[in-house]
């Protein structure tokens, strides 16, 4: 592999850990027990913004080639958590927890295998 390709595959894993923790952290919650949870609701909002961090890392090209990953929805999800911080709208947030997140996993992982099985 490249150094860019090694590059931005990191930055898949990286995905592909923090839609984990995203998962662990909120399993078992309602919504309502969720946004009342602190620490837990507190984590999976940071793991979102690194979700969408990681995903402005990846090269156009990239992005181009696997167009069912939501990219730019990733990133906009990032930027409005990080600058909407008082106006987090909790239903698109369990919303994204509960339905974007659990379909996203899936598609990092096989753009995953995809990168280690080139030669």
């Amino acid at each position: 592999m490249s150094k860019l390709n090694r590059e931005w595959y990191f930055y898949i894993e990286d995905m592909i850990g923090f839609a984990e923790k995203v998962i662990v952290y909120t399993e078992g919650y309602s919504q309502s027990e969720f946004v009342l949870s602190g620490l837990n609701y507190d984590a999976t909002v940071r793991n979102l913004e690194l979700i969408g961090e990681a995903a402005t890392h990846i090269p156009e090209e990239e992005r181009v080639t696997h167009p069912t990953i939501p990219w730019r929805q990733m990133i906009a999800m990032r930027n409005r958590l990080i600058h909407g911080y008082l106006g987090i709208d909790n239903d698109t947030l369990w919303s994204i927890i509960e339905t974007d997140i659990p379909a996203l996993l899936p598609e990092l992982c096989l753009l995953q295998q995809e990168i280690t099985s080139k030669p």
